[in-house]
């Protein structure tokens, strides 16, 4: 059987966090569904478009990783494209208790489903959509926060 995850988020924007994160699980699984969550409560600073654009343009010579939009709860959407597993990654202790219990409630209504948890790597752990997003907004230069060769602007 085929291991997929699905690796929800924003995306807004894509951080060099979220890209070590999805890079270092690529061998764990047979494919990752990036799935952009498209919540109607939220305002994403970047178009749909745009961040669609930048998840596959950074993993377009990766055939593992597929980028998909998707609305509603995430264990639905799991349960839709045949998928066992969720990936999050973990920066802090507040993460992970955030982590956990968003876990422990899609378990309850999934049982199939398995959050599997990486630990973000060291040098990104203060790193977040919201604070490239705070630079962005104040003038700043986000090109290290960002992967590499991203023309992430205003």
């Amino acid at each position: 059987m085929e291991k997929v995850a699905v690796f929800p988020g924003s995306f807004d924007p894509i951080t060099r966090g979220h890209d070590s994160v999805v890079r270092r699980a690529i061998p764990l699984f047979d494919r990752i569904i990036l799935a952009i969550g498209d919540n109607p409560d939220k305002k994403p600073w970047f178009p749909l478009e745009k961040r669609i654009s930048w998840l596959e343009s950074l993993y377009k010579d990766e055939p593992k990783i597929q980028v998909v939009v998707y609305s509603g709860l995430t264990v639905e959407f799991c349960r839709q494209v045949n998928a066992k597993y969720i990936l999050r990654g973990l920066r802090t202790s507040a993460d992970f208790e955030f982590e956990r219990t968003i876990g422990l409630m899609n378990k309850a209504l999934y049982d199939e489903i398995e959050t599997v948890f990486l630990l973000c790597d060291p040098a990104y752990a203060a790193l977040s959509s919201s604070i490239v997003r705070d630079i962005l907004k104040n003038g700043g230069d986000v090109s290290n926060f960002v992967p590499e060769g991203m023309n992430v602007r205003i």
